[in-house]
């Protein structure tokens, strides 16, 4: 998850790291108009927490939002649950 290029055209370095604390935004899939940016970002704060969020939410609810993480990269509801029922899922 952490592994995006820091170059222009670069390869992602394979570390296997899961970057729990990178920063990460919340985001209403139907306010955003198809474009997520920084603007209209419901929370942000760590990728374990908007983890977190999601999971709090009722389960017809969470397919409502998405995580944008560092690095440009969106998860779906039920990407961010399978990750929030891993054994490294970090616990509050």
């Amino acid at each position: 998850m952490a592994d995006h290029p820091s170059t222009f055209g670069g390869t992602p370095l394979d570390t296997d790291e899961d970057a729990w604390e990178d920063r990460a935004a919340l985001h209403n899939k139907a306010s955003s108009d198809g474009i997520i940016s920084g603007g209209n970002a419901l929370r942000r704060g760590t990728f374990a927490e908007m983890i977190r969020h999601i999971a709090m939410l009722p389960e017809d609810e969470r397919r409502d939002y998405v995580i944008e993480k560092k690095g440009d990269r969106e998860y779906s509801a039920e990407e961010a649950m399978a990750l929030a029922s891993r054994d490294d899922f970090p616990k509050a």
